[in-house]
């Protein structure tokens, strides 16, 4: 009898470093489910890749800024679980879905720091806790910091202090699910050249020099430098990694 494909949920995989980590995950036989929050024409992209690869994937929509949406996206989950695979169970998890902006700490006004609260933060913690009890034995969950919590650099304080908190989660994560035979882990990219954050590295040569002298190797990261790695926690390879941070900077700041 053939092995059961395992499913993967990657949130914000329609584009930037999330499409490139749903994709990766594919190229290793996994299928994926992943969200987008407005553009589902880069969603349904993303999913025609993957399908080019020869993997099952399916697009559904998530606003994570809408805490209240959580619930209905976990059933919409299962019901495509259930279309698609004849499951109501999966093996990854994968929260990717995000929002950037760099506001200098003096400007950050509570709105904005709501938002971001929802987005980095109260969205994953229990958006992760409706899933669980779905996720297969041997199942992982991979949440996404970033460089900013080991390195300052001003104008990230609301997001590299959200991104602190799932880092500790993680640990959490790891070690109350652990008897499930779950595991957790943190993937921590540096600066990545993508739109994020409107495009900030890409559409400013002189930040991108910067930031390219301050890592040892010479150059920001590409989407791919951050997909590869997200996948590689999502195989039996990596079986024994868990509760750690794993940064994937090219050495930023080393």
């Amino acid at each position: 009898m053939a092995a059961q494909t395992k499913i993967a949920i990657v949130t914000g995989g329609s584009r930037g470093l999330g499409k490139d980590m749903a994709t990766s995950i594919a190229l290793k036989g996994i299928d994926v489910i992943l969200t987008y929050r407005s553009n589902e024409a880069d969603a349904l992209q993303t999913v025609q890749s993957i399908k080019a690869i020869g993997q099952k994937a399916v697009a559904i929509q998530l606003d994570m800024t809408d805490s209240t949406s959580i619930d209905r996206f976990v059933q919409q989950v299962l019901e495509s679980l259930q279309t698609n695979w004849n499951t109501d169970r999966f093996d990854f998890l994968v929260n990717n879905a995000g929002m950037g902006a760099t506001v200098p700490f003096l400007e950050v006004t509570e709105a904005m720091f709501t938002d971001f609260l929802n987005v980095h933060f109260k969205g994953i913690y229990f958006l992760t806790q409706k899933f669980v009890p779905y996720i297969n034995e041997g199942g992982r969950i991979i949440n996404i910091s970033s460089g900013t919590t080991r390195f300052a650099h001003p104008g990230y304080s609301v997001y590299a202090s959200m991104k602190g908190a799932i880092e500790t989660f993680t640990k959490y994560l790891a070690k109350e699910l652990g008897p499930k035979g779950i595991g957790a882990n943190v993937v921590a990219p540096g600066p990545v050249e993508t739109d994020f954050n409107n495009a900030a590295i890409r559409t400013n040569p002189q930040m991108k020099a910067a930031l390219s002298s301050l890592t040892p190797l010479g150059r920001v990261g590409a989407a791919n430098d951050i997909g590869s790695v997200v996948a590689f926690l999502c195989t039996d390879d990596a079986r024994w990694i868990n509760g750690q941070r794993i940064e994937v900077s090219g050495g930023i700041n080393v």
